[in-house]
C-alpha cells in the first residue's frame, strides 16, 4: 500500500487531524505524539528557513529541502504545501517530481496568482479556474507517469476576491480534474463552513489557524459539518516562537535560566526526542575493545 493510499483509507475511516511541521525536529515530535498524517506548512518553512512571511518568497528548492528532512524523520505520511506549484503546469510537473523524490505522499496545490500569500492575508488574487484545473491534471499525470502515487488536495483562494459560490464552483471543477480532496481556504463563518460541507463532495479540508479569519472549531465539530481532513498548520510554529521569545527574554533580563527550568526540557528529555540512545547503541557495535 502506498502512503497516498494510507491517507485515503484514513479519511474514509474517520476525520483526521494533521499538525503543521517545518523541520526534522518538529516532524519527530509530531510522530512521537501519534499523528497519523503530518503536513509541511509553507508559512512555517518560510518563517523558519528564510525568516520571512508567507508572501511568495519560498522557492521549490526551499520546500523540497524541508520535505526531504521531514520525510526522513517521519513514519507517518507527509503532505506538502506546494503553494501554486511554482509556475505553470510544466512547473507543477517538476514540483511533483521533486517532492515525490523527497518522500512526499501528497501535496496541496492552490489557485492563487504567483507570487502568492498566506490564505488569511488580504490582497489575494486567483488565476482562471481552468488554468488551475490543468495544474491538477498535470500533477496527476506527473505522478502517474513516474509510476508513483500522490494524494492531491486542490485548494481555492477564491473566497476572498470572488465569493464563496465561485470558490465552491471551482472546487467542483478541480475534483473533475483529478483532485483527491478539496479545500476552500478562509471561509468567514460557521454558515460558510456548513455550506461548503453541504455542497462539495468529500473528502474536504478545513484549515484551523489560531486567531485567523475562519472560526476555530474542534475536530469533532468539523466532522459534523462534513470535513474529513483538519489541518492545524501553525500551532506548533506559534507555540515554539512564543516559548523561545519568552525564554530569551528571561535569559537577557536575568542572565540565567536557573530559576526558570520549568520552561525548558531537560537534557535527557530532549535527547530522547532526537534518539541519542540509538546512536550510542550503534556506536558500540563498531567500538574497538
Amino acid at each position: 500500500m502506498t502512503q497516498a493510499e494510507i491517507i485515503r483509507r484514513a479519511l474514509k475511516h474517520d476525520t483526521v487531524l494533521m499538525p503543521g511541521v517545518y523541520d526534522a525536529l518538529s516532524a519527530r515530535i509530531a510522530n512521537q505524539a501519534g499523528f497519523e498524517i503530518i503536513f509541511i506548512s509553507g508559512y512555517s518553512v518560510s518563517a523558519t528557513a528564510l525568516g520571512e512571511p508567507d508572501f511568495g518568497l519560498l522557492s521549490l528548492g526551499d520546500i523540497t529541502e524541508a520535505t526531504r528532512r521531514v520525510c526522513k524523520n517521519s513514519a507517518a505520511p507527509v503532505i506538502v504545501d506546494a503553494d501554486t506549484g511554482y509556475g505553470n503546469a510544466l512547473n507543477v510537473r517538476r514540483t511533483v517530481s521533486e517532492l515525490l523524490d523527497a518522500g512526499a505522499a501528497g501535496v496541496f496545490l492552490e489557485d492563487q496568482l504567483w507570487p502568492k500569500r498566506c490564505g488569511h492575508m488580504r490582497g489575494k488574487k486567483v488565476v482562471a479556474a481552468e488554468e488551475h484545473a490543468n495544474k491538477i491534471r498535470a500533477a496527476r499525470d506527473a505522478a502517474k507517469e513516474s509510476g508513483r502515487d500522490l494524494f492531491i488536495v486542490a485548494r481555492t483562494d477564491a473566497r476572498q476576491p470572488l465569493g464563496l459560490d465561485e470558490a465552491i464552483a471551482r472546487c467542483k471543477l478541480y475534483k473533475q480534474a483529478g483532485a483527491d480532496a478539496l479545500f476552500v481556504e478562509a471561509p468567514l463563518s460557521l454558515a460558510e463552513l456548513r455550506q461548503i460541507g453541504r455542497e462539495l463532495p468529500p473528502p474536504l479540508v478545513a484549515n484551523m489557524i489560531e486567531r485567523g479569519v475562519t472560526p476555530q472549531l474542534t475536530r469533532k465539530e468539523l466532522k459534523k459539518l462534513g470535513f474529513q481532513m483538519i489541518v492545524c498548520p501553525l500551532a506548533g510554529l506559534y507555540a515554539a516562537a512564543k516559548a523561545v521569545t519568552e525564554v530569551y527574554r528571561i535569559l537577557k533580563t536575568k542572565e540565567t535560566t536557573r530559576r526558570d527550568l520549568d520552561r525548558v526540557l531537560t537534557f535527557d528529555e530532549f535527547n530522547r526526542i532526537i534518539g541519542l540512545q540509538a546512536k550510542y547503541d550503534t556506536e558500540k557495535r563498531y567500538a574497538v575493545e
